[in-house]
């Protein structure tokens, strides 16, 4: 045999192999990588940034000046301004809004209702208001409990006298005040408020029978 660099009769040294895990056993530790950077935040959608850009009210900025702490929450949406007030100080509002010059919202375009039942305070009822003479609006809405009463806005704005028969009829909501609160769509003797949400959307078959 001939004689190899290592000395005679020597066979040549076999490099390490790298070690195989054991399975379950823990990993090697690795070296430490960098933090990855964090992503971009993603860019709100352009239609949307602009539905929420701030609206320049001169109204609810008279609102609050004539009522300091009475604007309880303020929202922007669509060029337009929405306003959450005490329920016990709609009235006043109202007939401030309607007499200052100011503001002179002459129009109760609508009085309407929503109905949220997880709240506490479980209805909204939103005031809807326009000035002629100065072409602008302004939403108002207060808060109350399922049996809560809310002042009658008729003494300000005759319209309110149906729109609150509406919003009683289809909600419950009782308005203090209101010189005729009856139904106003269903007869008298019609059980529950069709716009509630626990109210099935078929209505009560005795009922519908009872119509016929």
């Amino acid at each position: 045999m001939a004689d190899t660099p290592e000395g005679p009769g020597e066979k040549p040294p076999v490099p390490d192999k790298p070690a195989t895990p054991t399975p379950g056993a823990p990993a090697l530790p690795s070296a430490a990588k960098p933090p990855a950077a964090a992503p971009p935040k993603p860019r709100m959608d352009p239609i949307e940034e602009a539905l929420r850009r701030p609206v320049v009210s001169p109204a609810l900025d008279a609102l609050k000046e004539a009522f300091p702490g009475a604007v309880l929450e303020e929202v922007h949406h669509a060029g337009q301004v929405t306003a959450v007030i005490p329920v016990d100080r709609i009235r006043e509002v109202l007939r401030f809004l309607h007499d200052d010059p100011r503001t002179a919202f002459d129009l109760l375009a609508d009085l309407t209702a929503a109905d949220y039942p997880k709240r506490d305070k479980r209805f909204e009822v939103v005031y809807h208001l326009y000035s002629l003479p100065k072409n602008h609006r302004l939403r108002l809405k207060v808060r109350v409990a399922d049996g809560e009463p809310v002042a009658s806005a008729t003494s300000v704005y005759n319209a309110a006298e149906w729109h609150e028969r509406e919003v009683f009829d289809l909600f419950g909501v009782k308005f203090d005040d209101h010189p005729d609160l009856r139904r106003i769509l269903l007869p008298d003797e019609w059980q529950g408020h069709p716009l509630r949400k626990e109210y099935p959307l078929e209505g009560f078959p005795e009922q519908h029978m009872r119509l016929r």
